[in-house]
């Protein structure tokens, strides 16, 4: 098993990897196939399912699967070219791609939410279709958007398919107990094994490069949140708070208030200033979704800004030990909010802000592994039920309480000696129960809890 830091970390667009980015590249895959093909297309349809269609409009499901169609890829999203881009589309009714000729595509009539058909391989799923000059379709596929902007062909996921093939690594951990059995063998802590790993599949100079770039966006847009007011897009008026928050806390500064949590206060601005960037569609990193996106960035930010002795060195021993962690939880279970709740988005950033925290403050594997598992054991059970569909509530502030969340794991970890009762592989295995057991209503469709107890408007 091996899932690079690249596949668990990458720099997308709001408000989620899942129901947001997963689309887009969906519809780039697509765009591919059909430059790949013999046919002379003329038009483009698309159908969403399951979570992808009860909450998509909320999620920006509509926006991305058409920019998608248009050419547009999260990498390299830029917010006020994405929106002439729809208002020509809007006009027109047609998108040119590159490398294809205009096609027909009326968002209105040939982009359907279909509420009562259910796609078999997961909750998100999506049909994109393209059809000759008698609107006859010539080409389809539908793929799945599996969480944290991977996505696969129905045949890819039937297959069982490694989305990251290549050379065999070092390290080929797919289990905790493996983890710190060849850690013990190997004398290697949990980031060097990872280290290794990548670099096995790729060039050191690059992966040096990228994991500064991943920090770089990360903590862009902490800046970014912590700087921006005003309401959140969507229909429910969310004020953003995160930037009155941090203007109390740096006014505070300095000042004798007794006050000791209000270093809770600062981990949960970091984080919401994320969350906050994210629910507006900027730019984020998936971490490993963007519905959590702000817990490992708000514990790396207060690792950095908060705890003596820390060194910005020490920034890529923290992705590679929570990637490594993050690896675990997806392979064994899911990061999918519609597929096992947010037990498996904030619940797994909160396991991998943990390891990634107790290793740069010198934890051992073992104790890393501790971390882990008790951050993720205490996020067991929690559902994903948005109000409205959006990724605003109770989204923001669940990232900031995971990140305290986090911190707290990482250092009950340091106060042991690695030794604990549960392993985390049964708390990975409990969670996957836990989801496959959990009533849909609860699985990001926004038919349960607190998306039908709180009001809309």
């Amino acid at each position: 098993m091996f899932l690079s830091v690249f596949d668990m970390f990458k720099v997308g667009v709001g408000p989620s990897s899942s129901h947001t980015m997963g689309p887009m590249v969906a519809a780039a895959r697509f765009l591919d196939l059909m430059r790949a093909s013999p046919f002379e297309f003329a038009g483009l349809r698309a159908s969403l399912h399951g979570s992808l269609a009860f909450t998509g409009v909320g999620h920006a499901t509509d926006r991305a699967t058409i920019l998608g169609l248009a050419g547009f890829v999260p990498d390299s999203y830029d917010h006020d070219r994405a929106e002439a881009a729809l208002a020509a589309i809007a006009e027109t009714g047609t998108v040119t791609p590159e490398g294809l000729p205009t096609l027909q595509f009326d968002p209105k009539a040939d982009l359907i939410f279909d509420y009562d058909n259910t796609l078999p391989g997961h909750a998100n799923g999506m049909i994109l279709m393209a059809t000759d000059a008698q609107g006859d379709v010539i080409l389809r596929q539908v793929y799945y958007s599996v969480g944290g902007g991977f996505v696969l062909t129905e045949e890819e996921l039937a297959e069982g398919k490694d989305t990251n093939d290549g050379p065999p690594v070092p390290f080929p951990f797919k289990t905790a107990a493996e983890m710190l059995e060849m850690a013990r063998s190997s004398g290697k802590t949990v980031a060097e094994m990872k280290r290794a790993n990548e670099i096995a599949r790729g060039c050191a100079d690059s992966f040096a490069k990228g994991t500064a770039r991943l920090w770089e966006v990360m903590n862009a847009c902490i800046e970014r949140g912590l700087s921006t007011e005003g309401i959140l897009p969507g229909g429910l008026k969310v004020r953003r708070r995160a930037k009155a928050i941090h203007d109390a806390l740096m006014a505070e500064r300095g000042m004798n208030l007794n006050a000791p949590h209000t270093i809770n206060d600062w981990m949960s601005v970091y984080a919401m200033a994320v969350n906050e960037e994210n629910a507006a569609g900027g730019q984020v990193v998936t971490a490993p979704t963007n519905g959590a996106a702000g817990v490992l960035p708000a514990v790396l930010r207060y690792y950095l800004d908060h705890v003596p002795g820390a060194s910005e060195s020490h920034i890529e021993d923290f992705l590679l030990t929570a990637a490594a962690i993050g690896g675990l939880v997806k392979y064994n279970a899911s990061i999918s909010g519609a597929e096992a709740g947010c037990q498996a988005e904030v619940g797994s950033a909160a396991a991998m802000a943990a390891a990634g925290l107790c290793a740069v403050m010198g934890g051992t594997p073992e104790q890393v592994e501790n971390a882990a598992e008790i951050a993720l054991e205490h996020h067991l059970g929690m559902t994903c039920d948005p109000v409205a569909g959006l990724v605003q509530v109770p989204c923001i502030e669940r990232n900031g309480l995971g990140a305290i969340k986090a911190v707290s794991a990482a250092s009950l970890a340091l106060r042991g000696d690695g030794q604990h009762f549960v392993p985390l592989d049964a708390v990975i295995e409990t969670m996957r129960q836990t989801g496959h057991d959990m009533h849909e209503k609860y699985k990001e469709t926004s038919l349960g809890g607190l998306a039908v107890n709180v009001p809309n408007c």
